[in-house]
């Protein structure tokens, strides 16, 4: 009896563990696909028996993002007893191609087993009538040499309704790349169906020989979903294109190829202001221009004139717009320069000339324009049989300016006579002016709490305003000279001696008050008065037949 009343319990021990097994919940974990692609959306979908409500998903969001949420409960009859059942179904898209695993999410008391997932690289959608999106790359040189610049396009066509999406170009090894320009968008019809396109640009340049490997272009978004896709998604769909890899054969520097070296597909250079008349000592412009099709400003040679034994250059900074057509840079070169001729007569300056290399036919070219030809007047006030203008030295100590480095004009010789009497009245001028300051300063000290003027606030010395440039100070400067109140230039004008003095004068007051140009009028005015200015002499004023009206 004892025997057998103890195999029963050992009989009634072994059936527990499935009894308990039985009442317990029951919870389970499996995804719609094992294999996606990088884009794509998979379903996880949770199975339990427990009584939940919702499941903590956020453990998933380190490696997915989620798209959609659905649960379904349902009840039936198990040995008689009633039992719940509730489906939890969850839309996961990864965050990247590889292997990845799919972590274990806690379901009321039981937890789910981690899954494993691999997702593909996006799929290379070629160009056709079924694709609905795809992407291609386009180069206007698959054939280009090293550091020449090449324009890139990369367009994303897209056949449904996108939500969003983002366009990434991963950089190329043994080039730069850099986008230009921002994104256009049109409509393009391919096999009978209608796409917006997306065109973006970009600039590359190789940097060694060889081959070069671009990497084509990824397009991940989401587009307007189907019917099933708003049961168990938000109501998106994954849309994923890719462009396939591009390989570019970079050919070295040529060695009959100009120093420096410049590829280019196009160099054009000429003349926008060339005048065919000039005079001796005064300034006249030229402004040329150089367009060049695939390079940047900071590669393209300033174009420019050399100076001769005839004539002085003066060259203005040079002004660049860049302008990026089709990816490919034009740069656009513009400079003024002025010319001062020395002597009259036919005046010949050499064109500018840039070598460069066409890199459509690969030969090497040469853009040149042809030799800038003058005709040299003599100066206004050169005596006949002269006209040779001789070049303004510079101050020792000082370092020259190119304004101010100006030929002066031919001075007038009228012979020992007229230089002494000159002389006498620059010392009479002069006496009359140091006499006046020095009253001036006597009444100063007389006056109670006077205190002389401040050196700060005294005008600057001809040849310091000249040699500063401000047209300003340069009037004040004449006037204080001339003798003259405020900067009275007309009065200036008046009381000067000197021909190319007085059109000095006038190119100053055009540029201050006018339309004139002040650099010419800087020129001007420090090539007539590199020797100071000169005066009138001032006569006798006439004897009068009437009693002065005011008597000392």
């Amino acid at each position: 009896m004892n025997r057998a009343r103890a195999f029963g319990l050992l009989v009634a021990l072994c059936a527990l563990p499935g009894l308990v097994t039985g009442v317990s919940a029951q919870t389970r974990a499996w995804l719609d696909r094992a294999q996606v692609t990088y884009g794509e959306t998979v379903t996880l979908n949770i199975e339990t028996s427990a009584s939940v409500r919702q499941v903590d998903y956020r453990p998933l969001a380190a490696q997915f993002d989620i798209a959609g949420q659905t649960v379904r409960r349902s009840f039936g009859m198990v040995n008689g007893q009633s039992r719940a059942k509730s489906l939890f179904a969850v839309g996961i898209r990864p965050r990247g191609p590889g292997v990845i695993t799919v972590p274990a999410l806690r379901v009321g008391n039981a937890s789910t087993s981690p899954l494993r997932l691999t997702v593909l690289p996006p799929t290379v959608q070629q160009a056709g009538g079924d694709a609905e999106a795809f992407v291609e790359t386009e180069f206007d040189a698959t054939q280009p040499y090293v550091q020449q610049a090449v324009g890139m396009a990369v367009r994303l066509h897209v056949a449904v309704p996108v939500l969003s999406g983002q366009l990434d170009q991963d950089q190329v090894e043994g080039a730069s790349l850099e986008q230009v320009g921002a994104d256009i968008q049109y409509q393009r019809e391919i096999g009978g169906r209608r796409y917006s396109v997306v065109e973006r640009r970009y600039l590359l340049v190789p940097e060694r020989s060889g081959p070069l490997r671009v990497p084509g272009a990824r397009f991940n978004g989401q587009a307007v979903g189907g019917f099933f896709d708003n049961i168990f998604d938000d109501g998106r769909k994954p849309l994923a294109a890719a462009a396939p890899d591009q390989r570019l054969q970079v050919r070295p520097v040529p060695a009959d190829a100009p120093q420096p070296w410049l590829p280019l597909r196009d160099l054009r250079l000429r003349y926008l202001q060339s005048p065919r008349d000039a005079r001796v000592g005064e300034a006249t412009m030229v402004e040329l221009e150089a367009i060049a099709d695939g390079a940047r400003a900071s590669q393209v040679p300033v174009p420019g004139l050399a100076e001769t034994d005839q004539a002085q250059v003066f060259a203005d900074p040079v002004q660049a717009d860049e302008q990026f057509i089709e990816g490919r840079p034009r740069t656009t070169l513009r400079r003024r320069i002025a010319i001062v001729p020395l002597k009259p007569g036919a005046l010949s300056l050499p064109g500018p000339r840039i070598e460069w290399w066409d890199a459509v036919q690969g030969v090497a070219r040469t853009a040149m324009l042809p030799p800038l030809q003058l005709q040299v007047s003599p100066a206004l006030d050169a005596p006949v049989g002269s006209g040779e203008v001789p070049r303004a030295p510079a101050t020792a100590g000082e370092t020259p300016d190119p304004r101010a480095s100006a030929v002066a004009p031919v001075r007038d010789r009228r012979g020992w006579l007229l230089l002494a009497a000159v002389a006498l009245a620059v010392i009479a001028a002069f006496t009359w002016w140091w006499s006046r300051a020095r009253r001036a300063s006597v009444r100063m000290a007389e006056v109670p709490g006077a205190s002389p003027q401040p050196a700060a606030a005294r005008s600057p010395s001809l040849a310091e305003a000249l040699r500063q440039g401000e047209l300003s100070a340069i009037a004040r400067a004449l006037s204080g000279e001339a003798g003259v109140r405020g900067d009275d230039l007309d009065g200036v004008r008046a009381r000067l001696d000197d021909t190319a003095q007085r059109e000095a004068i006038e190119r100053l007051q055009a540029a201050r008050w006018g339309d004139g140009d002040a650099a010419v009028a800087l020129v001007a005015l420090r090539g007539a008065f590199a020797q100071g200015p000169r005066w009138r002499m001032r006569g006798r004023a006439p004897s009068s037949l009437l009693p002065p009206l005011y008597p000392r």
